[in-house]
Formats: structure tokens, sequence, C-alpha cells
């Protein structure tokens, strides 16, 4: 029974070791278990794992490019792989991946967000605060949110500025 949670699981869902671990802790949880001996949702996760059914470090990759093609920084990122239960071994492969993306994640969120170069016109100090409040919040450094809520409408953001 627990087997074929698994894989159903695994097989709807992209997800990581440790995600598989929590669904089968809380479907135990919530249904019990009635199997003989004890039930292993680690085990039965680990053998997902050597099976190649999850792939910790895939999945982060493609979370991160992801996160990042919506506009999300480095922060952000980090956080939702932590959610994720990505092991820190597998974020660390993927953060050289993850900071070169750092520039064009903060112009496809200041472009979405119609923020500094991609604004309609001059702003005051209040509406800078609070785009540069949303750059914070969607994870970006803060020396080039500042950058990118400081450019006048129309202006290129070089790589140098940063």
């Amino acid at each position: 029974m627990l087997e074929a949670l698994a894989l159903r699981y695994v097989e709807r869902f992209a997800t990581t070791e440790g995600k598989l671990v929590d669904y089968l802790t809380r479907k135990l949880r919530e249904r019990g278990w009635a199997g003989d001996g004890g039930a292993d949702p680690r085990g039965l996760a680990a053998r997902m794992v050597e099976l190649g059914y999850i792939d910790d470090r895939a999945y982060a990759e493609a979370k991160a490019a992801s996160l990042a093609r919506r506009g999300m920084g480095a922060r952000r990122v980090a956080q939702a792989l932590h959610a994720a239960r990505v092991g820190a071994e597998d974020h660390e492969a993927i953060a050289p991946q993850v900071a070169e993306a750092a520039r064009d994640a903060a112009l496809a969120f200041a472009r979405r967000r119609r923020i500094g170069p991609f604004g309609d016109g001059e702003v005051d100090r209040t509406v800078r605060e609070k785009q540069f409040a949303a750059m914070m919040r969607a994870g970006h450094a803060a020396n080039l949110s500042r950058r990118i809520v400081s450019a006048a409408p129309g202006e290129t953001i070089d790589d140098g500025d940063f």
C-alpha cells in the first residue's frame, strides 16, 4: 500500500526525497498502518532515489530556473529549495547557476511589475520605496534592486552597473 502511494505521488509530481518522506509520513498518520512490520517511509524514498524516480539535483535546477524566469531572486530560490527539502549539497551545486541568473531575474521582475527602466514615467519617492520593497521581497540583492528602481524609464542597465 505504501509503495503504491509513493509510486503514484512520484508519477504525478516532480518531487524531492524529503518531500516524498513528508508525504508518506502524513499519509501514515492520516490512514494508519495495517501492513506487516513497521512502515519505513525513509527507506522507500531512498529506494525511489536509487531507482532514479527522484533526483533532488535535477529538481533543484528546474525549480531555480523556473523561479528565475518568473523574476525571483537568489534568496527566494533558496527559500523554495529549503521548503522542498533539497539538501545543502544539491543547493550548493546549483548556486553558480542561480548567481548567474540574478541580473536577468531582477530585470524580468522589473519588467513584469513596470519598475525602473520599464516604468511609465517619473515616480515619486514613495512609489520608488514600494518598488524597492517589492524587489527585496522577491529575493533580489539590495544593490541590484536599488539600481533598477532608480533607473529612468527606457534606460539600459549594463552588467557593469552592479
